[in-house]
Order: structure tokens, then sequence, then C-alpha cells
């Protein structure tokens, strides 16, 4: 809509869209009096009905339509649904006009419609609406059930909401659920300690919670500011054209947590460390830091002022954010981060999510060998599409460093730079390419078309071209016919032997690292390449330097300074951070030092191997206590491997990366296995190695057992590759000194893709088959796989759910992406979980899943909340010990929210503390077991979503003695636990 308004002002209109998602400089745009000739108009939602009035509107257009906040009847899910206004309030659009003057109201209906099927008023919200913070402060008022206090109202909800009502009240903890008793009153229930909390509170129910769960396990200030930040509206702002700077600023706020909510923790903490350095006195300098960031100074304040409310509200219960500093470890910010994600899971049950599994097979040939984890995909590229080169390089320039692209027919591949030193993750540009697709930036092309480049061109010689694969190295500055070749021998060129020896030069993370071979041809080779560049008159660089430039770099070893090939990654001031190509470390230089590298050093293939340790993963707790492995599993691993000769055994070479098994020994007969000693020490565990690396692992297997001369006959002859080369030589000459003209075509790309992206469903029963849409705005609206090979489920919560007018929609806000742990989902569902049954094999000696709700009635028997029962199947092995492991911390929740002469209410700060620190260190060790959970296929039972499937001389129950003395209204009641034979 936007850029069909912006190409409106040709016809002397001025356009303003007024809604509430505009920023506020935005909507103050529609009180600027319009250039002379021009006429204002502004396309407004129900926002100006009653809330902005523009003096000098003449003419109001009324649809007589409005969207109208309504609960699906199904999912009790809340959306905009698009109605008939009722006459009050098409009066009061018909107000905004004639402020100053005369005005006039026309609206777009036939007067006998207006007369016969337009509301004379609105539906009340009572009726509209869900009514949980109406029946809690009715119960606060304990004058008996709230269908009767409600009734006196003068538009009382229906019974059915009620008691649907008053069952969303026990899911989410505010009202106590007994167990499966038949005298259990469907429109009543006893109120927790969570519910006299809610009902005390400014923020719906799922945030009340999120803010005392957050008391309970030591994340209190964070959760206070996500409650408040999500009960307003969003102060993250992303203007018209520039979503993208938008977006990656809060995806830089929310680090590597994939969260929404702790960008939002994040930013709001920013803003008050500038306020308390005194950074932001003036309030220029405020709206200043405001813009740079992509925040709204009014809004953001807006949540500081809530925030300080809340504090304020709770301290009544008991509840004050810790000011103390904690005992600082080097692993309590990662630990905090993955506590507060499991907080916010347990606030927002049962909005889970997960992911559908790529097809790596079919990926690795849309990507046509490309390595995915920086390479998106175009389609529609025109003929001879490697002429726009440049065109197609500017247009990815607000993603990242473009390094190549290949054309391949109607495809390209643009590949963006990676940093030699960087992790084996999805690049950011990869992230951002998509997120232009998302968001529908125009990628056009301005184009010759065929015949016209045919007609113009060597006579037509140039028609071999159209379906020739192209390269378009940015480094190199070459275009090519790319070299039809095995990818395996990529990067293997110099790999004789499946055995190597090296010397391990830069550790990047655990199981990733440089090295270079120490055998003795690869020794004369480095020897001879450091002689000839020592012989060299050294002249400075001729371009200023920049990232990704080849060059000289120095590098000092044993007090002597010598020149060798270097990579810059990046330029800071006078310096520069060099990687040394042929060696695999890094340096710091000063930029004048650098010097030009001749043509001929260029051809010579860098020696500087990358290696990855093959079969391996990090435990659970690497994945907790770092941003991929923890600091003792680095410092573990680089006591290991540093400064050291290693042998490696090839098992693959996957996109120049070799994929090896790492022994301690030269002789491989006493030789210690590296993933060996981290998999029993507990930093990592067993994992898959992707489709592509067993598919290079069987080439190089064939490769290895015969001759060399299999390899020869992979490539293109030379005489026709020549050829190519020429003609494409010609015809980029042409099309630079414009003999073919100015363009006359527009060429319409599609994408950017990226064949790993991920798409997520529902696990709750009435969503499960519903299309799933995650909002533009939340940082995961794009998710990519790293890891397509791991088959455990991933995870994402979101804060609220709205579905579409149709129903058959879902829209996902405030997501967070949980961390990729074996198991996570199952076991956040029996955590959080008002009741679960677990599943049993039919010889009933394991668990093979578990079903999640708020259990049954056994005088029906049918489900209580049959649509939020979640169904999943196990795809790792839980135990007896699990189950009470996780009933022991539901009893350990409960004595932070409970009621009672020993309840919350009447403990100091000490117990307080004393009891949060057991909370959290029982939450880390179910979520991090010392021994990983071993990896089963998943069984799925043969009647889902049906209850009381097991036999009842098997069920354990776990009484808690608290609740026995009186009233259960614990949060969490214990679950029932079910006796497995031996």
């Amino acid at each position: 809509m936007h850029e069909l308004l912006t190409n409106m002002v040709h016809k002397r209109l001025q356009v303003y869209p007024l809604h509430s998602s505009v920023t506020l400089e935005e909507q103050n745009n529609v009180f600027l009096s319009p250039v002379p000739g021009y006429r204002k108009v502004i396309l407004s939602t129900n926002i100006a009905e009653s809330s902005v009035t523009v003096p000098d509107v003449k003419y109001v257009i009324d649809f007589c339509l409005t969207r109208t906040l309504v609960c699906d009847e199904d999912t009790n899910y809340q959306s905009l649904r698009l109605s008939w206004a009722s006459k009050t309030s098409c009066d009061q659009r018909k107000g905004r006009a004639g402020r100053v003057s005369k005005g006039y109201c026309y609206r777009l209906i036939h007067k006998d419609f207006w007369d016969s099927s337009i509301p004379d008023h609105v539906i009340p919200e009572m009726l509209r609406c869900p009514s949980g913070s109406t029946i809690l402060k009715a119960k606060l008022l304990d004058m008996g059930e709230p269908r009767a206090l409600l009734a006196a109202a003068l538009s009382p909800p229906s019974l059915s909401d009620m008691e649907r009502t008053i069952l969303l009240l026990k899911e989410v903890g505010a009202l106590a659920v007994s167990g499966q008793r038949g005298d259990e009153n469907p429109y009543d229930g006893e109120l927790t300690f969570l519910g006299r909390v809610l009902a005390q509170l400014p923020v719906n129910q799922q945030l009340g919670k999120l803010i005392v769960l957050g008391h309970v396990f030591g994340c209190l200030d964070e959760c206070l500011i996500i409650a408040a930040s999500l009960s307003l509206k969003n102060f993250f702002v992303m203007p018209f054209r520039q979503h993208l700077d938008g977006y990656r600023n809060k995806v830089d706020f929310c680090g590597n947590s994939k969260s929404d909510c702790a960008a939002l923790v994040e930013a709001f903490r920013a803003w008050q460390t500038c306020r308390q350095r005194g950074e932001l006195r003036h309030p220029k300098d405020e709206l200043d830091w405001g813009r740079l960031n992509y925040i709204q100074i009014k809004r953001i304040r807006e949540v500081a002022e809530l925030y300080e409310e809340l504090k304020t509200r709770i301290s009544q219960f008991n509840m004050y954010v810790d000011s103390r500093r904690p005992v600082m470890d080097q692993e309590y910010t990662y630990k905090q981060r993955f506590i507060l994600q499991v907080v916010l899971a347990g606030a927002f049950y049962p909005n889970y999510f997960t992911f559908g599994h790529p097809d790596e097979e079919m990926a690795v040939r849309e990507l046509a060998g490309k390595d995915p984890k920086t390479t998106i995909v175009l389609k529609h590229v025109p003929p001879y599409g490697f002429l726009y080169y440049k065109q197609l390089q500017s247009l990815f320039r607000q993603c990242g460093q473009v390094r190549s692209i290949v054309f391949d027919g109607a495809k390209a591949f643009v590949e963006f730079s990676r940093n030699p030193t960087e992790r084996l993750k999805t690049l950011p540009a990869v992230y951002m390419a998509i997120k232009m697709s998302q968001l529908k930036v125009s990628l056009e092309l301005s184009v010759h078309s065929a015949e016209e480049i045919e007609g113009k061109v060597q006579g037509g010689a140039v028609s071999k071209l159209r379906n020739t694969r192209v390269n378009v190295d940015f480094q190199k500055q070459t275009v090519d016919p790319v070299q039809v070749s095995c990818n395996t021998l990529d990067r293997s060129q110099m790999i004789t032997d499946l055995f190597l020896t090296i010397d391990v030069t830069e550790v990047v993370e655990v199981g990733h690292f440089w090295g270079y071979r120490i055998d003795e041809k690869s020794s004369e080779i480095l020897k001879k390449l450091t002689a000839e560049i020592s012989r060299l008159k050294l002249v400075p660089l001729p371009v200023h330097p920049h990232p990704d430039l080849v060059c000289l770099a120095p590098f000092a070893d044993f007090d002597k300074e010598s020149y060798f090939r270097a990579q810059i990654l990046y330029v800071s001031g006078n310096s520069a951070e060099v990687f040394f190509v042929d060696y695999g470390n890094r340096a710091h230089v000063a930029l004048d030092v650098l010097m030009e590298i001749p043509c001929q050093f260029l051809e010579l293939p860098f020696q500087a191997l990358e290696f990855k340790i093959c079969k391996m993963r990090p435990s659970a707790r690497c994945l907790v206590c770092g941003e991929h492995w923890s600091g003792r599993a680095s410092r573990r691993f680089s006591s290991l491997v540093s400064g050291r000769a290693l042998l490696v055994k090839v098992f693959s070479v996957v996109h120049g990366v070799l994929h090896v098994d790492a022994y301690l020994s030269s002789a491989l007969q006493d030789a210690v296995n590296v993933r060996d000693v981290l998999v029993k020490e507990g930093y990592a565990e067993l994992a898959e190695e992707p489709y592509e690396s067993k598919q290079s692992h069987e080439v190089l297997k064939g490769l290895f057992s015969k001759s060399a001369e299999y390899v020869t006959d992979m490539s293109v002859p030379s005489a026709l590759r020549d050829d190519k080369k020429y003609l494409i030589r010609i015809l980029l000459e042409s099309f630079s000194s414009n003999k073919l003209g100015n363009p006359n075509c527009k060429a319409i790309l599609h994408g950017p893709f990226n064949p790993y992206e991920l798409r997520c469903h529902s696990l709750t029963r009435i969503s499960k088959f519903r299309r799933v849409r995650i909002e533009k705005e939340s940082i995961n609206s794009v998710i990519v796989s790293d890891s397509p090979e791991d088959v455990h489920q991933r995870m994402l919560v979101a804060a609220s759910l709205s579905v579409d007018a149709t129903g058959s929609t879902m829209l996902l806000r405030e997501t967070s992406l949980m961390p990729h742990i074996p198991g996570l989902p199952a076991l956040l569902s029996m955590l959080f979980a008002p009741v679960m049954e677990l599943r049993v094999d039919r010889d009933g000696k394991c668990y093979t899943g578990v079903l999640c709700g708020l259990g049954w009635n056994p005088t029906t028997g049918a489900p209580l909340l049959p649509e939020h029962d979640m169904e999943l199947a196990f795809d790792v092995q839980f135990s007896v010990e699990d189950a009470i492991e996780i009933n022991i911390l539901r009893a350990a929740i409960n004595k932070l929210v409970c009621d009672g002469p020993n309840g919350s209410m009447c403990l100091g700060p000490e117990r307080i503390t004393q009891l949060q620190d057991n909370a959290r260190q029982k939450l880390l060790g179910l979520f991090c077991p010392l021994k990983p959970r071993e990896k089963i296929v998943p069984k799925w039972h043969e009647k889902p979503y049906e209850w009381n499937q097991v036999d009842l001389k098997l069920v354990m129950e776990q009484a808690d003695r608290e609740s026995s003395r009186g009233k259960n209204t614990f949060l969490y009641q214990l679950h029932k636990l079910i006796v497995l034979s031996s």
C-alpha cells in the first residue's frame, strides 16, 4: 500500500496513512498543511474516530466498516474481524469534518441499508472478549460463584462463556485444579495465590503469571520489563522504507537469544543506562538516541512508568526486585538467559510451536552445491543475467558483502562473504536477504532483451552463453564460465591421503579450528613461497584496505618478521585484523605496513585448512552455559589441541571445510580421539552428520580407492571453456561501452529464497493443522535451520496469538526460539501443564510420550479443555527419575507461590533467596543432565488425545503434604506417575 501511496505525488495528492502501527512522527504528518496546489488525503482506521482530531478536514468518506476485537469461538484467541460499524460510531466519524469550516460526510452504503441493517450500538465488550480479570475480581469479593454476581450486570455474559473463562483461569493457574474429581464445579474454583496477584495487576493473566514465575526463578526485573512492554504499544519502530534497518537493530539487541522479549529487555536497559550516565539529559539527545536505535522515546517512557507501578503493586505480595549484585560467574549471564526463556515458556503455556524438517536432499539439489549458510537463491533471472551483476550486487548491499554470484539459467546464487574465523552458522546477511523477500522489497533490474543482445554482438554467436553457468567473483574481480567439477574436490585438491598430520594455529570454537599440513611436501611448498615473497620488492597497497582484500602482511615469529599472504577481516581506524591464508592464524597490523600482492601469488591455492570435528554437537549443559559451547568446553578443547600437532582422518569435505576425526597422537594405534574425550567429560554428545557430509564421504571413499585418473575427466574441455570465456569478455565489453544502448526492459526477480528456511506449526490440538504466520516485526519471522540433520524437535513460544477472520491462519507475536536441546518441547510441556498423562509402550517398560492439558472429567469421560490438549511423542528416553524431578521442581515453585501461615507473604528475604536458588538449581539440573538422554525413534500413541488410557493399578499418586492439610490452592498439582515394569 505504501508503494501505491508514494506514487500518487504526481497526481497532486499528499496521502497519509493513519493507523496504530505507524510511528508517532508519521502520525504527526497528518496535521501538516498541504503544499499549495495539493490536496491532503488521510486514509485512516478507527483510530481517527475518537482519538485524533485533524482541524482542516472538510470531507469524510465513510465505508461504515470497522474492525472489532472478538474472541474466536473455537480457540478463544482474539482476532480483529471486519464488520459493520454502529450508527453511533458512524456519527462520531461524521464529526471529524467541518471543524473550521463547513464539512460534508459521504457514507458509501444505500440509505435503506443504513436504516435496516446498520446496528444502533456496538455489542458490549463483556460479550465479545474474555472476562478473566472480571471473574478474578469477583472471586476476591468472596460473594459466592462469579456467575451469580455477574448475572446482575446490564449485559451479563453467557453461561458457556463463563464456563470457558473458568477453565482458562484454571489452565493459567489463577484458579486451582483439584484433580479429576466428578464433583468439580465448572463455574467456580478455589482462588490461588497467583489468582490474587493477577486480580491486582493491570496486565493480562499470562503477563501476570510471567511476573510471578520471574519472582520464583530470580529473574523478576526482566519479567517486569517484558510485562510492561507487552502491555503497551511496542516501543520498537520499523518505519516505512527502513523496515530492514529496524529489524537488524532489533536482532542486534536480542543478541543470540532469538527472543523478541529478550530484545525488549536489552533495549530498555540500554535506555536506562544511558539516562543514568547523564547522556540523555536534553530531550533532543534522547530523541536522537531513539532514532539511532529505532526506538520511540514516548512509548519507552510509558513502559518505564508501568514498570515502576508494577514494582509497587507486587511489593504488597512480598515480591521485590533483588538490588544486590549476583555472585558473578562466567556462566551466570547465559544461565540467566536460559532461565528467562524457560519462564517465558511457563507463562505463555500452551502457546507452543514446533517446526517441520527440511528435505536435505532436495535442498542440496536446489542450491546446486552452494553453501546454504552463506547463499540465497533468486529466480526469474533474465537471459545473460551476468551482464547485470553490478545491479544485483547493489540490491543486496544493505544485507552484507557479496562475495560471488553464480548465474545458472533463470537462477542466480548470491553468496555472501564469511569471515574465516566465524562460527559455521547461517550468516546474518542470509537472514536479511530472506527478510527482503518477506517485506516484498522489489528486486528490479534494467535489462536488454535476449534477442537484442544476440542481434548486436558477434553475429549471434553469444547465444551459446544462454545456458552457460557463469561465476562472478567479486574478490578476484573475474567473470568466468563455471568449471563443472565434483564439488568435493574444491578444497581437497591438496589432500592426497585421508590421514593428515597438521599443526593447529587458530581455534574458532569447540570442534572448529584452522591449521596447516606439516608433512614434507607441504612444508617445502610453504618454505618456497616464503622465500619468494622475501625476495620481492614490496609495494604499498594501491587501494584503501577493505574486508576480503588479499594482500601481504607482516608476522613476527622468533623475533624475525616476515611477510605472508593474508586476507583482511576488518578495518578499524589505522589498523586491521588479518587472516594468514597459508597458516590459519590472525593478527592485528597497522594499515601502512600492508603491501600489494603480485598476481602470480594469488593463483597458488591457500595452504591453510579449515577443520570441523565430525559427528559431534554441544551437550545441553554447553548450550545453556554459553553462546553455543560453554566457556569451560572452549577452554578444555583449546587445552587439548592448541599449538600442537594432530593426526586427523578426513571424513568428508563440505563447502571447503574438512570434517574430520582428530587424534592426540601422530601414531593411530595409541591415539586418543578428541571427540571421545569431550563426550566422556560431558561437553559434547554424538550427532548425525549432514546429508552433504555423508554424500562427500562416499565420494572420497571412491576417490581414494581408485587411481588419480578418475579425477581428471571431471572438468569441461579447456578449448570449449576458453571459447565461452572469450564470448563473455566480448559481451561484457559491449555492455560496458554502451554498444547495446540503454536497457529498455524491466526484469522482476523472485526471491530471495533459502531451502532450509523453517515453517512452524502448533502443538495444541485445535490449531495443529492451522496455517501459522509469525508477524513480520518479530526477530523469528525468518528462521533458517543450521543443523537440518538434527531430527530433534525445536520449539518456539509466542507471547500472544490471534487468528484471521476465517480462523484458518494464526498470527504469532513476540516470539522466543528455545535452545536446541533434545527433548525440550516435551520437558517444558510436562513441567508447566496443569495435568499430564504419560504414555507407555505395550510392554509397559518405557515411556513413549505424554498427553498434556487440563485433564478429564471422570463422570462424563470428556476432556475438560480439549482444544488446548497437546499430544507429544518422545524423541529422547525419559525415565521415572525424570518425572520425579519434574514433580520436585513443581513443588519448589509452589513453595514460593502459596497462601497460608507458611505462604509467600510470611517469608523473609533470606528464605526467599534460598528457595529461589533451590528452584534455579532444580531447573538447571532437569534440563542439563550430566549424561545426555538417549535418542529414540518417536512412537505415537494409538489413541491420541484420549485421557484415562492407563491401568489405575500402575498409577502412583504424588501427594503434596502441604496440600493435604487444607484447600488445594497451589499453582501446580503434582503429576501422577506411572510405574514401569522392569
